[in-house]
């Protein structure tokens, strides 16, 4: 115990300083001009292009430690298009109008204080994630848009890309006159998840991204509030009014578009009436996937798919109110009744009716990044952007009332 204490109370004295830093940078973010913001995050978004071998030579490195059979191998992989679809999200968060400064209420009291709720940053936000580079790329653009700075936290797999990431972002805010601690990237240890997590005074929120082990301990040991973002355990519902060719095109997608994410497919239900036709739902992928028929409630982050028929609508509610984790659910269905009922039921923070789950995504909802995919009920919920990483304060003007 005494050793333990020893090494916790060296990184305090070793992280801490940075945390104050990060603290004071976020201080000035909120003085630079909405443009400027933008003109800075464009110059990011080219400099991801002008330096991809670098990127990619230390994502090489982070490679090279981990099996290719490994599901984390995908996720942690970047390539030139990646590279590129990275660098279109920041622009596409440049282009987006600030979430920043918009009134939210106004009024004039009885007494003529005049109110004002008004969205402001959170001021530093703490992001713990694991093997995903391009998480470091979009948790910046987000928090720098929207006036937060941010303290990265990744994993061990992705700390050659995470460095090489952090100092290309550094370089573009030292060229435009920016305080570069507005953005920190935490070593790639343990210990220094625990510091983020006892942050207080420092980290306004923390978000983790990452399997259910990382949430569940991110959730349960920290003192800063946080925002939990959920793993995925996805079910897709064929009902007994589902059109089958667009059945075969919705699972396909929502299954092997990429097994790693989120939001892939994990689970398949069948209604009784159709399960005659199971193997022609099943036949774009049954070369690439394996089927279980006795395993519910995994998320696999592989070419894994559980199966089960239903016996009704009701079922398939009650099997994903069992085993779902909130996250997204799809009901594949002509019966508009059926669609209705199962988008008012389903309780999970994006419900799909004749559309794959692989649409849950910041970017494709239009919000030009993600920092996570909320599967909480107080705050945030579904994908978290811009407007879901500001709070509010009250602005009161008053002429020398005072209170009776």
């Amino acid at each position: 115990m005494l050793y333990k204490t020893t090494i916790l109370t060296t990184y305090t004295k070793m992280i801490n300083p940075i945390f104050e830093q990060v603290k004071c940078a976020s201080r000035s973010l909120t003085l630079i001009p909405d443009n400027r913001r933008d003109e800075i995050l464009l110059a990011v978004a080219d400099a991801i292009g002008d330096n991809e071998a670098i990127l990619l030579e230390a994502n090489a490195k982070d490679l090279s430690r981990m099996e290719k059979s490994n599901p984390l191998y995908d996720r942690l992989q970047l390539t030139h298009d990646r590279l590129c679809g990275i660098a279109s999200d920041m622009r596409h968060v440049a282009a987006l109008p600030s979430p920043l400064g918009k009134v939210l209420k106004d009024k004039v009291l009885d007494n003529g204080l005049h109110l004002r709720r008004v969205s402001v940053p959170f001021g530093v936000i703490g992001m713990v994630f694991e093997a995903r580079p391009n998480v470091a790329f979009d948790v910046f653009s987000l928090c720098f848009k929207s006036g937060n700075a941010c303290v990265l936290k990744g994993g061990r797999d992705a700390d050659d890309s995470n460095r090489a990431i952090v100092s290309l972002i550094h370089g573009i805010l030292r060229d435009f006159d920016v305080d570069p601690n507005v953005v920190a990237l935490l070593p790639a240890t343990h210990e220094a998840t625990a510091e983020m997590l006892n942050a207080v005074g420092y980290v306004d929120v923390c978000i983790p991204r990452g399997g259910r082990r990382l949430i569940d301990f991110v959730r349960d040991n920290a003192k800063v509030p946080v925002i939990e973002t959920g793993a995925g355990v996805v079910h897709a519902y064929f009902d007994k009014e589902g059109d089958l060719e667009k059945g075969k095109r919705i699972i396909n997608n929502a299954k092997t578009r990429r097994v790693s994410v989120c939001n892939a497919l994990d689970c398949l239900l069948v209604h009784k009436d159709r399960a005659a036709e199971l193997d022609a739902l099943l036949a774009p992928m049954k070369d690439k996937v394996t089927f279980h028929y006795d395993n519910y409630g995994t998320e696999w982050m592989s070419y894994d798919l559980s199966i089960k028929i239903v016996d009704s609508l009701e079922e398939a509610i009650s099997h994903i109110a069992k085993y779902g984790s909130g996250h997204s659910e799809c009901i594949i269905t002509e019966d508009k009744e059926a669609a209705r009922t199962f988008q008012t039921m389903v309780d999970a923070a994006c419900v799909y009716v004749n559309a794959p789950t692989s649409f849950t995504d910041g970017a494709q909802f239009g919000l030009g990044a993600e920092i996570g995919i909320s599967t909480q009920k107080l705050g945030p919920r579904g994908p978290m952007a811009l407007e879901e990483i500001t709070t509010y304060k009250w602005l009161i003007d008053g002429d020398g009332q005072i209170r009776p």
